[in-house]
């Protein structure tokens, strides 16, 4: 009785991926038809099924509202980033300026400093090319960056390290942020 229960755990925590297997083969194929939906799943299901992936542990804390608040902010920055660069681009073509600022994150973990460099590559303008892992420094690439702006880009940074810590955070991320309010 509890292989059975155990075995269908298995199977539900395999739901996301086998849906998210479906999605690609229908999308691969190009057309949306019972066929293609059924041997989509059937591939899906094999897959899922022969190579399981490994259970990842996180101390990740899923806040809705944040999490919310958080899109939000991205959805914003990505607007005012995109026009900010076209600004540039035609105001000053290839001769626009542009830096590179280290930024020592505050957290130590490693789905946040992932989630973190993800946003700040999100929106046009800025990437995070390296990250020292040791070191818990992101080194960020910024267009239309003068000497001066150094640091503005450094507290855009922290401040999204806060927003997503506030989002996604464990407990432990949320107090080594809360001494940072400002």
């Amino acid at each position: 009785m509890s292989e059975r229960i155990a075995r269908r755990g298995g199977l539900l925590r395999r739901l996301p991926m086998v849906a998210w297997l479906t999605l690609v083969w229908v999308m691969l194929w190009g057309t949306f038809d019972l066929g293609t939906l059924f041997f989509g799943l059937v591939v899906a299901v094999f897959v899922a099924t022969l190579f399981p992936n490994p259970a990842i542990r996180t101390n990740i804390a899923v806040r809705p509202l944040r999490v919310l608040q958080l899109l939000g902010y991205l959805a914003w920055d990505l607007v005012i980033s995109t026009a900010r660069v076209s600004w540039q681009a035609v105001t000053q073509g290839p001769k626009a300026p542009a830096g590179i600022v280290a930024v020592t994150l505050r957290t130590d973990s490693d789905h946040i400093t992932a989630m973190l460099a993800n946003a700040v590559s999100l929106a046009p303008g800025k990437f995070v090319l390296q990250i020292d892992r040791v070191n818990r420094i992101c080194y960020v690439y910024a267009l239309g960056m003068r000497a001066a702006d150094a640091g503005s880009v450094r507290q855009e940074v922290l401040a999204l390290e806060r927003r997503v810590v506030r989002a996604v955070g464990s407990d432990a991320d949320l107090a080594l942020i809360s001494g940072t309010e400002g």
